[in-house]
């Protein structure tokens, strides 16, 4: 069943003496529990689609639907996962992973035991009275990506989330949110200029040239690698084959 679907969705920047073209005629459509990456160099437009999707700016022209219901007549049950994880240094851990549903006026005592029961899941148990500072980094990724969850939304989009961690926390975090992802049948949207990180987390790829950002090429992850773990992905033969095909597009985008 078609969970997001995008369609011929273009996107301009204007001022006083310019206008940019970012998107031009964007079509895809995602099913649900779809992890799906968007790769691409940058000013491809990637973060901008992103924004569309979760209904921060409108389309210059298109629309974007969640369910089968427009983004622009509705307010779309995102959660959205960035670079930075954006806890409040002043609230404890708890206090922030139940942000999202206080503001929504969803806290209740059942959404909040499941908030806690999932922070105990991906291995933060006993650290809800502790402060952000008294965490590392890999450690507050993993609260947000609890915050995120907490709210159920219905589509998951995450704009780099792992960038700026070192390489052992960037694949530990992978691994977790990837089999949280697949425990919780989320469906989700992955920005990353990490050919590995694509291939790896995802079951497609679509892969954006810039000035216009269009999708130039959709990768399907072969079947094989989508049963392993990212770690497991990552050692794979046929890992290297399409990570070298995607380089390589890639590399032609960049040259051209």
């Amino acid at each position: 069943m078609t969970k997001l679907h995008i369609q011929d969705v273009q996107h301009m920047y204007l001022t006083t003496k310019s206008a940019t073209t970012a998107l031009e005629h964007i079509n895809l459509s995602i099913e649900e529990g779809e992890f799906v990456s968007f790769l691409g160099p940058s000013g491809c437009g990637k973060t901008t689609l992103l924004s569309i999707i979760a209904g921060l700016i409108e389309p210059t022209s298109g629309f974007v639907t969640i369910d089968g219901e427009n983004i622009g007549t509705s307010v779309p049950n995102i959660g959205y996962m960035l670079q930075q994880d954006y806890l409040f240094p002043w609230k404890t851990i708890k206090e922030n992973i139940l942000l999202g549903l206080e503001i929504r006026g969803q806290l209740t005592d059942k959404t909040e035991s499941k908030a806690l029961l999932l922070l105990k899941e991906i291995g933060l148990q006993g650290v809800g009275d502790l402060y952000p500072h008294q965490l590392s980094g890999g450690m507050r990724q993993r609260v947000a990506l609890v915050r995120t969850l907490a709210i159920d939304p219905a589509i998951l989009l995450l704009d780099e989330p792992f960038s700026a961690l070192d390489f052992q926390t960037k694949l530990k975090l992978e691994e977790l949110v990837s089999k949280t992802l697949m425990t919780y049948q989320k469906t989700a949207v992955l920005v990353t200029h990490d050919i590995g990180e694509a291939i790896a987390m995802s079951s497609r790829i679509f892969l954006f040239s810039a000035k216009p950002g269009k999708i130039a090429k959709t990768f399907t992850v072969p079947s094989i690698l989508r049963t392993l773990s990212p770690f497991e992905a990552r050692q794979h033969p046929v890992y290297n084959d399409l990570f070298m095909d995607i380089w390589k597009e890639l590399d032609q985008l960049e040259t051209h």
